[in-house]
């Protein structure tokens, strides 16, 4: 894969592998200002009570129309795709903008009337058999799509297909295979089994065979066109289908270049070959030992579902475990979606892989220091961004050899980012004026080489972590990052409060690119960057970057653009997609923001708004239109796995919220949580405090809350703290340790290591 970045992807690649591309080659088928005065220096971060607000259900009311589905197997070199209509699509080429998929196949039947698309589910979170309903005339066809890895067979996928007439009466039916590729495909028989190869090279494409209630007939295949497209149709036996006694067929796809022998071999036996993916399944678990979660209800459905999707897009490549982003066109390594990737395989218990995808990271370093992966040479911020996975994978494994052993990368790694500042002067750019680091590409919706902050900002955060542990650990060249962000942190604050704008005469915020940006000024206001475009690296700068103080009004004005630009629970426009469109996961950037804060029903309102935005199939496109939107288009990849990951940090920081030195337990907890009446349990949830054991509780009667405490070996945390009041639940019994009330928290003994808190009404 070629070094790009995410702008690249845009234009007539905004569809990836949706079933938009589809629909059009195989349209049968449908789918239902002032300055102002800043701060000199951070100081130690303030939270907040929030007054609470109604819990609206998780139902997938924002789901992309256009969706599509990873069933593959964990680390599976082969990503394989089904659409929301059942389409299986193979071969994704990013160097291609239009024909992202030069092979695709799609299930119908004959007739008048167009198949309808009107379900498609998992049988479970954990398990990606697919089952997809489809309607035509007076039938329903219902696809269950699955991947095998036999012993002596290999990478096999399978569509075991199943017709029944909607009413009592039985129908006759000639179900289809339509193929679309640029190959021409012959059909041969061999007995009962269907074999379809490209004629050219042999390849088997496909192997069927038709086990139930076919009529007298024959298969054939038809060849024809659509528009400058080549699609060639297989057609099955005619059959009956029946109450009680569908028609029955089973569709095979070598994903290794298997021989039709391999295949046909399965053939007869669809549901032995669907147990045993069934079983595989079923003995995988999202959690490697010590770690492991309790979480009820869908939001644990989440769980189990978004670290499937992340060892799905997982893969080795060139002998390197890489986390990659997705299937297709973010099939790679982004430092900033890795930092937070790997920090989840942390909570899921995978250390070893953590570590291994962070020397992946480092890998990427050129010889000037910089490290340089799929973001692209301008995106300077993924050095810092770096160093700051770096810091955060020895705090959680409680082990720093890893940054001694990387002391002289990391060192080169700084150098290169002061290099950057004297390249900003030479430059002659505002940006050099104010002493921070070149032009450089901002990502997430301003393309380019540019005048803008997201660079410098994800810099701070990432030298304040390394600096920090450098002097911790005292390794006096990777301390010297603490001058260098002492030294940004006083240039970027004036730089700040001359950049700062308004909005709408309502509050003063600061935008991601600098007022002299000649975008600011193009004729048609439609053209012009959107406030809240870009802001997602200022939302990590403040947490988990901790670089402002929650009352800098760089991070005050952030938060109300935030608010203001809401529309379907979360933050709208704030990617490449400027109008009328959401970017789903960058709302947990914010939730997460507002979680530090202790703005805590914002932040659960803003994570119910990110599921809503999910698919059934609990993954989530990178960007898409709203519902309502006359002029959004799609963008980017899905399954997208930071959205995944995202979903897992939100999860785990409710519970266990590391905020500095400080450990903050139960901080995201709402009465939406009391109300399940369910327990809450992370065992050996790593922290830079240790591993901790957490087991939040109902009482007997469901009157009251227990929350168990017990922490492993690591550093005390300089305060630790809970609520003291849950929904109208107050603190009535304290065990082993001793507590202080502080207004609306109570202050725990940071060095105790066990002990018990109960809340009753």
């Amino acid at each position: 894969m070629k070094t790009v970045n995410r702008r690249e992807f845009l234009g007539s690649a905004l569809v990836t592998g949706s079933a938009l591309t589809s629909a059009a080659l195989l349209p049968e088928l449908v789918v239902a200002q002032q300055p102002m005065q800043l701060p000199e220096a951070p100081v130690t971060s303030s939270v907040s009570p929030e007054v609470g607000s109604h819990q609206t259900p998780v139902d997938f009311r924002y789901a992309p129309a256009l969706r599509q589905t990873a069933f593959c197997f964990p680390d599976d070199h082969y990503k394989s795709l089904i659409h929301q209509n059942g389409d299986l699509a193979y071969g994704f080429d990013m160097e291609k903008d239009v024909s992202f998929f030069p092979l695709k196949f799609r299930f119908s039947m004959y007739g008048m009337q167009k198949a309808t698309a009107i379900d498609q589910t998992l049988e479970s979170p954990s398990i990606p058999i697919v089952l997809t309903t489809l309607e035509q005339g007076n039938a329903t066809m219902k696809l269950t799509t699955f991947a095998t890895n036999r012993p002596g067979e290999g990478r096999v996928d399978n569509v075991f297909m199943e017709i029944l007439p909607k009413q009592n009466e039985a129908v006759s039916v000639s179900p289809l295979v339509q193929i679309r590729t640029i190959q021409k495909c012959e059909l041969k028989t061999e007995g009962a089994h269907l074999i379809v190869s490209q004629i050219n090279t042999g390849k088997v494409l496909f192997v069927g065979m038709v086990f139930q209630n076919p009529s007298e007939g024959t298969v054939r295949g038809t060849d024809f066109d659509v528009d400058t497209d080549q699609m060639q149709q297989l057609t099955l036996h005619r059959g009956i289908a029946a109450a009680g006694a569908p028609y029955r067929a089973f569709f095979r796809f070598p994903q290794e270049g298997q021989s039709h022998n391999l295949l046909i071999q399965g053939l007869d036996t669809p549901e032995q070959c669907l147990q045993e993916a069934r079983n595989f399944w079923k003995s995988w678990s999202a959690f490697h030992d010590p770690v492991s979660w309790t979480i009820p209800d869908r939001e644990g459905e989440f769980l189990a579902a978004c670290a499937r999707n992340i060892l799905q897009a997982r893969e080795v490549k060139n002998g390197k475990l890489t986390f990659q982003v997705g299937p297709t066109c973010y099939r790679g390594l982004w430092v900033v979606d890795g930092n937070f990737i790997l920090e989840a395989a942390r909570y899921l218990g995978y250390d070893k892989e953590a570590i291994e995808g962070l020397l992946t990271t480092w890998s990427k370093q050129l010889p000037s220091g910089q490290i340089v992966a799929e973001g692209g040479l301008e995106h300077y911020k993924d050095t810092a961004i770096a160093m700051f996975t770096l810091v955060r994978q020895c705090e959680l494994s409680q082990d720093w050899s890893l940054l001694r052993q990387l002391e002289p990368n990391v060192a080169s790694a700084i150098q290169f980012l002061d290099s950057l500042r004297a390249r900003a002067r030479q430059e002659g750019s505002a940006l050099g004026k104010y002493g921070l680091l070149a032009k450089g590409f901002a990502d997430g919706g301003f393309d380019g080489t540019r005048n803008e902050f997201t660079n410098t900002l994800w810099t701070m955060a990432g030298l304040k972590a390394i600096g920090e542990a450098g002097e911790q650990q005292k390794l006096p060249r990777v301390a010297s990052a603490t001058r260098l962000y002492r030294e940004l942190y006083a240039a970027f604050n004036p730089a700040a409060a001359q950049e700062m704008r308004s909005y709408e005469g309502n509050f003063q915020y600061l935008p991601m690119l600098l007022k002299d940006d000649p975008a600011w000024s193009l004729p048609d206001p439609w053209d012009r960057p959107r406030p809240q475009c870009a802001q997602w690296a200022l939302s990590h700068t403040i947490f988990p970057g901790l670089v402002f103080d929650s009352d800098h009004p760089v991070l005050q004005g952030h938060i109300k653009l935030m608010q203001a630009v809401k529309r379907e629970g979360i933050p709208a426009e704030t990617g490449w997609n400027g109008h009328e469109a959401v970017w789903a996961y960058n709302a947990l950037f914010v939730a997460q923001v507002y979680l530090w804060l202790g703005m805590k029903q914002a932040a659960r309102d803003t994570f119910i708004g990110f599921l809503n935005h999910a698919s059934p199939q609990y993954c989530w496109r990178e960007e898409q239109p709203l519902q309502e939107a006359l002029v959004g288009t799609y963008i980017g990849e899905m399954p997208h796995n930071w959205a995944s990951a995202e979903c897992i940090r939100f999860l785990r920081h409710c519970f266990a919220l590391e905020d500095g030195q400080n450990l903050r337990l139960l901080a995201g907890l709402t009465q939406a949580e009391l109300d399940t009446g369910k327990p809450y349990v992370l065992q050996a949830t790593p922290t830079r405090f240790g591993r901790l054991d957490l087991n939040f509780e109902p009482l007997d009667r469901r009157n009251g809350w227990r929350l168990s405490f017990r922490r492993s070996s690591g550093p005390d945390p300089v305060a630790v703290s809970v609520p003291s009041m849950l929904g109208n639940l107050s603190i009535s019994q304290i065990e082993g340790v001793k507590v202080q009330r502080a207004g609306d928290i109570i202050k725990i003994e940071p060095s105790a290591r066990e002990w018990t808190l109960t809340w009753k009404s």
